[in-house]
Order: structure tokens, then C-alpha cells, then sequence
């Protein structure tokens, strides 16, 4: 029966194939759209299912949570979800192996591992793919020579993964180690008298793209009239070099800065050109100036300063360009004047009790908090902390909307990062606040620590971190290994002389202490105080940006208070009463 069974499934498998690759074929263009909404309805149902072992008995509930992804690929079958929707059919498979105990379960997760493998070997998800394959051909089918395959491929074409560190213990765990890294290298089986030197190996490994380089996958930009943020996202980490060069009005050229990616080539989905319609940002051009160098070029209508920079996982540049913003001056070289000259505005009074004028001074200068950016920390594919039956990005959404409604009432005008269950790139939504020329930038999040009885509120600013705990925290935020905070420190010092650091720590100590005190009418809660971190959602702000992290989701006490919105009330209360103090400080330390 066991026997049959299997066959039966093998049937299955290929008429599910067949059908997927027509799907495929018929896909339409109009259908795009729909590829994120169905990602993540099976994102959301398969991690549920696993969590829920009596539903998981039931091969049918898995074989739903298929068809799910199925649409996925069906709406966009050579975009971005593409890779990632195979990954979770390779996921269900294995998971149905798991309960199931058929191998015929386990060859077809191996088979949508391998097809992300095939057409997306420099996916951010590739070393996922052959961690997961390794470990199939090793515990369940008893293939050790293939599992032996994958895991070295990890150490020498990912060297930078995070699956790195985990295939070097399987690989050794399943022997011929040195032997397997010489063949992934394309070499042959080390002299055992001589050993390969492993480490050097795994650095200099030739990626298996037939390029041998990085691809420049998606280049993406936020532009307004005084700012552009444009974000260039590759597959691994190049060397770069830049440059401006001014505008020349007899040919109709605007400013233009222009970056070159050494030892790169160009994606499939980048386009040659894109013209823009607002903002400062006129056009961007991206071409294979040679061989081996990618050039992006950037023509600006106008261009008072700029700041390039670097950030991991993924690897990206970011160009942030600002523009005059008809307030300040541009800098200009022009002849001494005489030291005792008189300005003309000198004799300048104005009248008493002229609070119009008052007040659109402090605007002039921008002293005034009218426009509030709230940001929901995580969202989409990237659900933030989980425990206790919640997920942050849940929380953080609930939340803003929470505090945005209130600030509202009190007569700010409040925009939203998101204010639905979509994934936006951290870098991203400083851009937007930036574009917005947002006064003050509010990111909400959930903390998170490995011990449960760790607790309490704590706001952040940006800066270097001061302690390990920032640093962990900060690492979390971004996404990256601890390990890389140190080199995004040595980034950040240049990018500090022009953010507004004292603001952004005087409105994180009135935010953190009107909390606190709020919600300590009602509730014991622990003060963590401020801190200081370099926050990649925090880069390049040009307003005062806090992030405020309301409670640890993966302390009991706490993850409790996060479900009730009497204790959100509170906690609402308070960071709009911070906000209405930092407010009025500026606004009276101006007037006096």
C-alpha cells in the first residue's frame, strides 16, 4: 500500500509540474500585482500550520498552503517572489516528508530547492536552499556524497553567508571535509601530507555565476524637491568609486554624480534608463562601461551636497543628494567684506506682539514640529520578533496607527511609513520622511532578548553605540551580525556632522521620561532610559528621529501588556505627551 501510495504521489508530482510550468508560460503581466498579497497569505499560513501540529497531520492543509504559493509564481513568474515562493514549496515538501515519511515527499523538496538554485544562484536565499538540500540528502535519503556537495558549496561561493558557519560544522561532522572544499573549488583532493589551507579558499572561491561578479539587481530611488535617496542593491559586496561634476548650462547638462561598481555586471530586471518626473533627481542611467565595471549615472536639476554610503544584507549603496531648500543659502565664494560694514537688515525690528511673524520664523528656520513621519517598525516577509503568540510587526502597526490617530487630534498632521502589512526596506523609509519634509520621525518597535525575564521601555537616537547592549539591539534592527556594527560605525561618523544629533537625544529623553511617567499611574514599568545606536532606519533623517522600543515581546508580563489597549492607551499617551514637550521646548527656546 506504502508502495502505491508513493507512486501515486510521483503522478501527482509530475501532473503538478506540467501544470505549474503552464501556469507559468500563460502567466500575464497584469497579474504582478498580486505576487506580494499571495506571498505573504503563505508565508503567514505555513507558519502557522507549523505551529499548529493537529492541523499539520493533514496532508491536505499543506497541499492549500502549496496552491498558495502556486498563485505566487502564477502572478509573476520572473519576479521578485519568484525565487522565494519556490523556497516555501521546497519548505511544504519537506515538512510533509517530516510526517509523512515518504521519500517521494523529500525528492520534491529537494527539486524546488534545486530550481531556486538553477535560476537564482545569486538569490539571498541560494545558501538556504543548499543548507536545506544538504540536510535532506544526509538524515533522510542517505545520500552523504550529495549532502557533502552542497554544504561545500556554501563555504566557497557564499562565503559571506550566514549559513556559512553552520555548513562548516555539518561538513565536518560528515567527514572528507578538505577533500570536498578542494572539489568545490574545481580542484582535486588535497595532498593529505600538504593540507589546503581552507579559510583562503573559501575568500578567493570564484562565484558560480558564469560572470564571475556581483550583479547590480535593483536600483531604486525616493526624490522631492530639496532630496533623492537612490539605493543600488547587489548580490555581494564591491568596490566602488564616485564622482560629481558640476552642470554646464551651454549644453544643457545638469549636475551630475556618477559611481562605478567594480567587478560587476549588470542585472536582468535593471532598466537602461529612467526618467523622473518630481523632485530633484532628472534621470538615472545605468550601462556595462566595461567588462568589469557597472556605471550608474545620476543628473540632478540642482545639488548643494551628498553623502555616499554602504549597507549589508543585502549589500547596497546609498546616495542621498540634497538641494537648497530655499530657506538656507547656498554656499558660495565671494569677496571679504569689511569688517565694521553694517548688514542691511540691522535696523530691521519687528513690531511687538507679532506672533504671525514670530511664527513663520521658527518655520523659516525650522523650529516648528507641524509634520510627523510614524514608522511600523518590520512589516510583510519580515515579521520582526515573535513570541508568545504575537508577532511585532503586528504590534508595531496597531501601535502607530494608535499614536498617529492622537497626534492628530492634538492638530499635527500625521503621514505613515506603511499602514498596511507590506515590507518596506529600511532605508527606505528615512528616504520618505525626508521626501515628506517630515519635522519629526517616530519608529515604533517591539524588543526582543534571549532571557524572558529581560524588560522595560527604552528609546534610542543615533549615534555610535555605547554598549554591548546597543549594539546587540542595534544588529537585530538592521538585520546583520553584530560583528558588522563596528564598520557601520566608522560609516556613521561621517554621516553624523550634519544630522540632527542633539535634537534627536533631547526628543528621545522627553519621549522616554512623559512614557514613563504616563504609564506608571497605571502600571509598574521598568525605565531602560535613552540610548545611543546607529540604526539604519535612522541614516540620513535631515528631522529629529527617534526610535522607541515599547516593550519586550518575549517577556511574559510584558507580551501580555502588548495585547491590551488599555496598557497601549497608556503607552500612547505618554510618547504624544513627550512629543507635545519636545515641541513646545524648541518653540520657547526660539521665541526667547
Amino acid at each position: 500500500m506504502k508502495q502505491l501510495y508513493a507512486a501515486n504521489i510521483r503522478l501527482l508530482s509530475v501532473l503538478a509540474l506540467c501544470a505549474m510550468a503552464t501556469l507559468i508560460l500563460c502567466a500575464s503581466p497584469a497579474h504582478a500585482a498580486s505576487a506580494q498579497s499571495y506571498f505573504t497569505v503563505g508565508h503567514s499560513e505555513f507558519h502557522a500550520l507549523v505551529k499548529d501540529s493537529r492541523k499539520a497531520k493533514y496532508r491536505s492543509n499543506w497541499q492549500k498552503v502549496e496552491e498558495t504559493f502556486t498563485r505566487c509564481l502564477k502572478a509573476s513568474p520572473n519576479g521578485p517572489y519568484a525565487p522565494k515562493a519556490l523556497y516555501y514549496i521546497g519548505r511544504v515538501n519537506e515538512e510533509l516528508g517530516a510526517r509523512s515519511g515518504l521519500k517521494s515527499d523529500f525528492r520534491r523538496a529537494v527539486d524546488y530547492y534545486g530550481r531556486v538554485l538553477a535560476r537564482y544562484p545569486r538569490h539571498g536565499w541560494a545558501d538556504d536552499c543548499l543548507y536545506r538540500r544538504a540536510d535532506i540528502y544526509s538524515r533522510r535519503l542517505n545520500e552523504t556524497s550529495n549532502a557533502r556537495k552542497d554544504l561545500a558549496a556554501i563555504i566557497v561561493d557564499y562565503p559571506r553567508s550566514d549559513m556559512r558557519a553552520k555548513a562548516d560544522v555539518a561538513l565536518k561532522r560528515l567527514g572528507k571535509y578538505e577533500a570536498s572544499i578542494k572539489a568545490a573549488s574545481g580542484g582535486s583532493a588535497p595532498d593529505e601530507a600538504k593540507p589546503a589551507p581552507v579559510r583562503q579558499q573559501a575568500v578567493t572561491a570564484k562565484l558560480k555565476d558564469p560572470s564571475g561578479m556581483a550583479h547590480l539587481d535593483t536600483v531604486r530611488f525616493t526624490s522631492s524637491d530639496e532630496y533623492t535617496r537612490v539605493v543600488l542593491e547587489l548580490d555581494a559586496q564591491v568596490k566602488y568609486r564616485y564622482q560629481v561634476l558640476g552642470p554646464n548650462p551651454k549644453v544643457n547638462r545638469p549636475h551630475r554624480l556618477y559611481i562605478d561598481l567594480q567587478d560587476s555586471r549588470l542585472g536582468h530586471d535593471v532598466t537602461a534608463a529612467t526618467t523622473v518626473s518630481d523632485g530633484i533627481l532628472r534621470s538615472i542611467r545605468t550601462g556595462q562601461y566595461s567588462k568589469d565595471t557597472t556605471r550608474v549615472v545620476l543628473d540632478f536639476l540642482n545639488m548643494q551636497d551628498y553623502k555616499i554610503f554602504p549597507l549589508q544584507n543585502p549589500y547596497r549603496i546609498v546616495i542621498d543628494v540634497y538641494a537648497p531648500d530655499g530657506k538656507t543659502p547656498v554656499p558660495t565664494v565671494a569677496k571679504a567684506e569689511p569688517a565694521h560694514k553694517t548688514p542691511a537688515t540691522s535696523d530691521y525690528r519687528p513690531p511687538k506682539g507679532s506672533k504671525k511673524m514670530a511664527g513663520s520664523l521658527l518655520e523659516q528656520l525650522g523650529l516648528t514640529v507641524r509634520t510627523i513621519m510614524i514608522d511600523a517598525g518590520h512589516g510583510g516577509k519580515d515579521p520582526g520578533a515573535m513570541a508568545h503568540g504575537l508577532r511585532e510587526k503586528d504590534i508595531n502597526l496597531k501601535f502607530a496607527k494608535l499614536v498617529g490617530g492622537k497626534l492628530r487630534d492634538k492638530g499635527f498632521n500625521v503621514i505613515y511609513t506603511r499602514s498596511t502589512d507590506v515590507f518596506i526596506p529600511l532605508e527606505k523609509r528615512t528616504a520618505m520622511a525626508n521626501a515628506q519634509k517630515a519635522d519629526i520621525f517616530l519608529s515604533i518597535h517591539c524588543n526582543a532578548n534571549r532571557s524572558s525575564k529581560v524588560n522595560g521601555l527604552e528609546t534610542y537616537s543615533l549615534n555610535l553605540a555605547k554598549t554591548d547592549a546597543a549594539v546587540r539591539i542595534a544588529a537585530r534592527e538592521n538585520a546583520v551580525d553584530p560583528r558588522a556594527i563596528s564598520d557601520l560605525q566608522f560609516i556613521l561618523t561621517d554621516l553624523m556632522v550634519n544630522s540632527k544629533i542633539k535634537e534627536s537625544r533631547d526628543l528621545a529623553g522627553d519621549v522616554q521620561s512623559s512614557t514613563i511617567k504616563r504609564v506608571r499611574k497605571a502600571y509598574p514599568l521598568n525605565n531602560k532610559g535613552t540610548r545611543e545606536a546607529p540604526f539604519y532606519v535612522l541614516m540620513g533623517a535631515k528631522m529629529p528621529s527617534v526610535l522607541v522600543e515599547i516593550g519586550y515581546i518575549t517577556n511574559s508580563t510584558e507580551s501580555k501588556r502588548l495585547r491590551s489597549d488599555k496598557y497601549l492607551d497608556h503607552l500612547s499617551d505618554g510618547i504624544v505627551e513627550g512629543i507635545l514637550s519636545y515641541k513646545s521646548q524648541i518653540e520657547r527656546y526660539a521665541m526667547n
